[in-house]
């Protein structure tokens, strides 16, 4: 039967529970997982005021002119400012109608990982408030993503800390992006996100500023997923169906263009990743768990990563 609701859970159950209630906060979450790839969560924890600042400096930026924002574009599209058709989905050739601000962790001079990743950029002389709001948000994710991959592992029969060390000092990312409105001149195939499946570990959305995001059900029918600044949408992404076969699977979604050619949108999802050098090769247990033969390969969070960036058209491939 078709459904017309992504299962909406309270992590209260889990942080604040006896031990009951958070065995059954994780059976829930897991199913959801297993089931549907996505679920909308409430008790956060993150206050609502820090994320309405976020969603206004984000404005603020992306209202800048175009020749202010393109001075913070890097060249690499992995930190810093993405310009607007540059993304597509690895299925659609069309650009996403999309521009975006991509930030990472920031590491501390002498760690080993410090030059591995592309260094943050902060927009500071055109939107001082842009970097504290949005490292900020960064931070009080991260550690969100922690805790769901900590639910995750002890669902998955392994010690709390699995997934959870896997993502120590991982390439997670915020992206804060910016849908313009329409206009007349769209171009023929594209809408603000061709139907794709997330990279990552998991994802969380925080909320968004208009309708859009569609999530596919099992019969191949959209379920419209509600926006707000309350729920954060959370889903799992291929790495984490390649880890376990497929017993957590990565589902399709899109976002939708709206009827009209005026209304803009914004939303953030942090993309949760492990270490480059995690080994994501499917686990004897879970292969046995999803009928025995080993679905997806064998191949590391950085060479995973890296083959997927350029299949969207983020990198090129060299």
């Amino acid at each position: 039967m078709a459904r017309d609701s992504i299962p909406t859970l309270d992590l209260r159950e889990y942080t604040n529970g006896d031990d009951e209630t958070r065995t059954d906060f994780i059976e829930k979450m897991g199913a959801a997982l297993e089931d549907i790839g996505f679920f909308a969560l409430t008790g956060h924890g993150i206050p609502l005021g820090d994320i309405d600042l976020a969603y206004e400096v984000s404005e603020t930026f992306f209202n800048l002119d175009q020749d202010v924002k393109d001075t913070w574009n890097q060249g690499n599209n992995q930190r810093g400012y993405v310009p607007f058709g540059v993304e597509h989905a690895k299925s659609n050739p069309a650009p996403d109608l999309k521009e975006f601000w991509q930030t990472g962790r920031t590491l501390p001079d002498g760690h080993p990982l410090k030059e591995s990743y592309p260094q943050n950029i902060w927009p500071d002389a055109d939107c001082p408030e842009f970097a504290p709001s949005i490292d900020g948000l960064y931070i009080q994710m991260e550690a969100l993503s922690r805790t769901l991959l900590e639910v995750c592992s002890i669902y998955l029969g392994k010690g709390k800390d699995w997934l959870p060390d896997m993502a120590i000092d991982g390439n997670t990312i915020l992206r804060v992006l910016h849908y313009p409105a329409l206009g007349a001149d769209v171009p023929e195939g594209a809408v603000r996100s061709a139907q794709h499946e997330d990279i990552n570990f998991i994802t969380l959305l925080v909320g968004a500023t208009a309708e859009g995001l569609e999530v596919m059900d099992h019969d191949g029918g959209w379920i419209k997923v509600e926006g707000n600044h309350e729920h954060i949408i959370v889903d799992s992404g291929d790495m984490l169906q390649n880890l376990t076969n497929g017993l957590f699977s990565a589902v399709t979604h899109r976002v939708v263009n709206p009827p009209d050619a005026t209304s803009d949108r914004y939303s953030m999802p942090m993309f949760t990743h492990p270490r480059d050098d995690v080994d994501l090769t499917p686990r004897p247990e879970f292969i046995e768990r999803t009928g025995g033969v080993a679905k997806y390969p064998s191949i590391s969070a950085g060479d995973y990563l890296h083959q997927r960036l350029v299949e969207i058209g983020l990198i090129k491939d060299d």
